[in-house]
């Protein structure tokens, strides 16, 4: 079990290290398109663009928070139990999306 749980840190680690990455581009973007233009259309433009660029950043600061969380509970000794119903969530699961919190049966009833 410590190398299946050693590989899902190291995945996670580098996943964290992506995001951030991505976070840093995007904090490079908003700062070369803060200016106005001399017309409407441009204007819309840009504000568009920074419209479209704070969605994609808050949503990478999300997965960031999430990816440092499982970090926390890998730590902890928490990492793959349901935060829902108590119980192990499937390998399968924690494989495809290595920051799950809840196993799939508490995944579907919250989405329903």
């Amino acid at each position: 079990m410590a190398k299946a749980e050693d590989s899902l840190r190291k995945r996670l680690e580098k996943e964290r290290e992506r995001l951030q990455e991505q976070i840093c581009q995007q904090e490079i973007l908003g700062k070369e398109h803060s200016g106005y233009g001399n017309h409407i259309a441009d204007d819309a433009t840009d504000v568009f663009e920074q419209t479209k660029n704070l969605a994609l950043r808050r949503n990478l600061e999300r997965l960031l928070g999430q990816v440092e969380d499982a970090l926390r509970r890998l730590d902890a000794g928490t990492y793959g139990i349901c935060e829902g119903c108590g119980e192990e969530i499937a390998p399968a699961r924690l494989e495809a999306l290595p920051y799950a919190t809840l196993c799939i049966k508490c995944q579907q009833h919250r989405e329903s």
